[in-house]
């Protein structure tokens, strides 16, 4: 995609398209920095975030059973050793 810079106070800007936004996931804060000639923004948002909480409080509510109970195989009885 093709874009021009545009003045923003003592600064100059890109605007982005609403769509390439959601598709990178930005929300409000991005990372900004320079690698080899390119701009890079990237979303501050990490992977995972909030995952170890989450499981918290399904252990806290006692929501995290297993939802079927593991069957035993072939390969367990014959050859697993236990």
């Amino acid at each position: 995609m093709k874009a021009k810079l545009i003045p923003i106070g003592n600064s100059r800007g890109v605007r982005l398209p609403k769509p390439m936004i959601a598709e990178a996931e930005l929300g409000d804060e991005v990372d900004i920095h320079v690698s080899e000639g390119a701009i890079i923004i990237t979303s501050m948002k990490k992977p995972r975030a909030g995952w170890a909480e989450s499981a918290r409080l399904m252990h806290d509510r006692k929501d995290d059973r297993l939802m079927d109970l593991p069957d035993d195989t072939r390969f367990d009885r014959t050859e697993w050793d236990w």
